[in-house]
């Protein structure tokens, strides 16, 4: 459907363009001017809610993009702020004149300015750092006005220097005390010597950055540009150069080589924003969303530091061919910092597919089915996909005798929209299950058409903050049909958006620049059945239940530009035929979890953990530095009992699944693996006494009891 869609956006903007062509030519020999003209073209003519270029979105463009080439404002003085200035409300016109004036200052500043910084660090770390001095660095660097002079810039270089130094320094005295402990005869280094060497290895991560900089296109600082713009439109709206798009395919056909994980820029912070199931980090499990990467290290080299690097850059640092080692140093999201060596790999698809377990409460047997994205092979739909997935394992579990069913959508991204339809459709009846709308298009509404209901038991879904796309759409249906409890986060990510990539080749009559790239466009978005947009609200959990990242920012409402809220009317569905006592179900559930001891550990972690995210503030102090480490440690030791929990329950794989693993023991040691983690999961306990609640609470079976009573 993805690629009929496209197909017709595509005809759409061939068609406008073909009319619009007496009046407006994209002919031109600069093919910087060439792409601000197509890119803003199609942002005008084919974007869910084109913005208005006036001076507003001058303004905007301006700050994001000086904030994008100079996060730590360590580069541009004040002065050169004031010259760029003039355009500040010029930007709009010089778009709209595909005048790159604005840009072509901006990167002759910035050039001349690197340049220049590598005399400064080079300068400052010529000079031992005293640790012993009571001195501090404010990281808040959005909130802290550009250098006024060159003696302040390098003042700025020196404090964010001993800061990027302090934790090598301690790492280094670490490894000499314990080199003293183990072998008594061992001459240890001096702090001097450490010290020097410390800074040694800054300097020599900064030349390595600087030399990788040097390599960097104006072309490349050009596309910098255009994203500025493009971002300006909503968060999902991108640019992709030629080499860019060719990567975007790749992912986009599952094959993922690298360490496993999607990045994102925020300030100047490279944070881990998903994890691929089936990746290095995924099985590894030492890093988790939220996670920061400080620096990156190929194995048996030193690392290089990546704050305030272009998110582009620091990936190509981060990603190698399979069998590599890299060696990141991540800031954790309790505030720790560790070095976590990984290997690369491609990602194992088969754990990205759906699977289930048993599940027994007493007597009692229930069925979960996981399911980490809405798959689907667009090339051979019948191949295989999530939908028919998890209606294969929906029988499977009736057969093994489950009186309730949980389908977990926890960190789900979402995926194909065909799968979501046909997926709700084996809950109930039929009916309307999303409405899709159109830029000054009518709403289209997609139905479950088939009258089969595969389960028509007990259902509870699990999401969190980062469930989204594809599996709000389903909690929201399941919801609004009052079919399913849904418990989790106060509300899912809110990605209510659809994206189409549209080839810019295919937009010009004739093309003398070779491959232009693409853009991925905002085109439509989802509402639910009820008339409410998924996007921002997402989806509100029927029982809202803290985790980790409650009071971390992670959603759609916490990107920049996101699409509002809004409302359209209702499609025309009837609630599942209320035979489940809906309400008294949630009140129960809320009941318990009020008195729930580890619930009430894991929401004072997550407010713990937002208090180390809002630390800006930070002491160059090494005494103090350490205390404050000690003490973050133990706080964050207290906070892994909340691994230690256990739910007494039991879970075990389907008999199909078991028959496997007599030839396949890595497929045993996974399954027991992930069975280990969900019977730490209160989550999943909770979801078990709902069903519980949902079976005893059935109107329609009490009914039937006391008709033959």
């Amino acid at each position: 459907m993805k690629k009929k869609l496209a197909f017709a956006l595509l005809v759409m903007l061939i068609a406008v363009a073909s009319c619009s062509f007496t009046n407006k030519s994209f002919e031109t020999s600069d093919k910087d001017k060439l792409l601000l003209d197509l890119i803003t073209y199609v942002l005008e003519k084919g974007h869910y809610q084109p913005k208005d270029i006036n001076d507003d979105f001058s303004v905007e463009v301006f700050e994001d993009f000086i904030n994008v080439i100079d996060p730590t404002k360590r580069y541009f003085l004040e002065k050169d702020i004031h010259e760029f200035e003039k355009y500040k409300f010029q930007i709009d016109d010089q778009i709209k004149n595909t005048d790159i004036s604005f840009f072509d200052l901006v990167h002759e500043r910035l050039i001349q300015r690197m340049q220049e910084a590598k005399g400064i660090y080079k300068d400052v770390l010529s000079e031992p750092f005293d640790y012993n001095s009571d001195e501090k660095i404010n990281i808040d660097y959005d909130n802290q006005p550009f250098a006024s002079t060159k003696g302040e810039l390098k003042e700025r270089w020196r404090k964010q220097l001993k800061y990027a130094t302090l934790g090598t320094y301690d790492s280094k005295l670490t490894d000499e005390e314990q080199k003293k402990t183990k072998d008594a005869a061992y001459k240890a280094k001096s702090v001097k010597e450490i010290e020097s060497e410390a800074r040694a290895s800054t300097e020599n991560t900064l030349d390595e950055f600087y030399d990788f900089v040097d390599e960097l296109e104006r072309k490349d600082w050009f596309v910098q540009y255009i994203n500025t713009i493009v971002d300006e439109f909503d968060p999902h709206t991108y640019y992709f150069a030629p080499d860019d798009k060719e990567k975007f395919d790749v992912s986009m056909s599952g094959k993922f080589e690298g360490i496993g994980a999607r990045l994102q820029k925020r300030k100047d912070e490279t944070t881990i924003v998903e994890i691929i199931s089936g990746g290095p980090v995924w099985r590894d499990k030492r890093l988790e969303v939220g996670d920061e990467i400080l620096k990156v290290g190929q194995e048996g080299e030193p690392p290089v530091d990546i704050v305030g690097m272009r998110l582009d850059d620091a990936i190509k640092f981060i990603k190698g061919p399979k069998g590599t080692v890299v060696n990141l140093t991540v800031k954790k999201v309790d505030g720790s910092i560790e070095i976590i060596s990984l290997t690369r790999d491609v990602v194992e698809l088969e754990e990205s597919y759906a699977k289930s377990a048993t599940v027994k409460k007493g007597e009692q047997k229930f069925g979960l089915i996981n399911l980490p994205k809405f798959y689907v092979d667009f090339e051979d739909y019948n191949n295989r996909n999530a939908a028919t997935d998890v209606a294969k394992e929906v029988e499977r579990l009736k057969e093994e005798g489950a009186e309730g069913l949980i389908l977990d959508l926890r960190d789900n991204g979402g995926g194909s929209l065909k799968t979501v339809v046909e997926m709700a459709g084996l809950f109930i009846k039929d009916g309307p299950i999303v409405q899709v709308r159109s830029s000054g298009q009518r709403k289209e509404v997609y139905d479950d058409k088939d009258e089969r209901i595969q389960w028509d038991g007990p259902l509870v879904i699990l999401v969190n903050e980062l469930s989204a796309s594809a599996s709000e759409i389903l909690a929201a249906a399941m919801q609004d049909y009052k079919r399913a409890i849904v418990i989790g986060s106060k509300q899912t990510f809110g990605k209510g958006t659809v994206q189409n990539v549209i080839p810019l080749d295919n937009i010009v009559r004739s093309n003398e620049h070779g491959d232009l790239g693409a853009i991925k466009l905002t085109t439509q978005k989802f509402y639910r059945i009820n008339g409410g947009s998924t996007q921002l609200e997402g989806v509100k959990s029927d029982v809202v239940v803290p985790d980790r990242y409650s009071y971390i920012d992670l959603g759609e409402r916490d990107q920049q530009n996101p699409l509002p809220w809004d409302k359209i009317s209702a499609a025309d569905y009837k609630p599942w035929e209320g035979y489940i006592d809906y309400e008294q179900t949630i009140a129960n559930s809320a009941s318990r979890m009020a008195l729930n001891s580890q619930i009430k550990l894991i929401e004072e972690n997550a407010k713990w953990l937002k208090q180390q995210q809002d630390e800006n503030v930070i002491s160059l102090n090494y005494s103090t530095y350490k205390s404050e480490e000690e003490r973050m440690k133990k706080k964050s030791q207290y906070f892994k009992t909340i691994q230690e929990y256990d739910s007494h329950l039991s879970f075990e794989s389907l008999k199909y699944e078991k028959e496997l693993f007599t030839q396949d023991e890595v497929l045993r040691e996974k399954r027991d693996r992930w069975h280990q983690d969900l019977a730490k999961d209160v989550y999943v306990e909770e979801a078990i006494n709902v069903l519980q609640d949902l079976k005893s609470n059935n109107i329609k079976e009490t009914k039937l009891a006391s008709v033959k009573g």
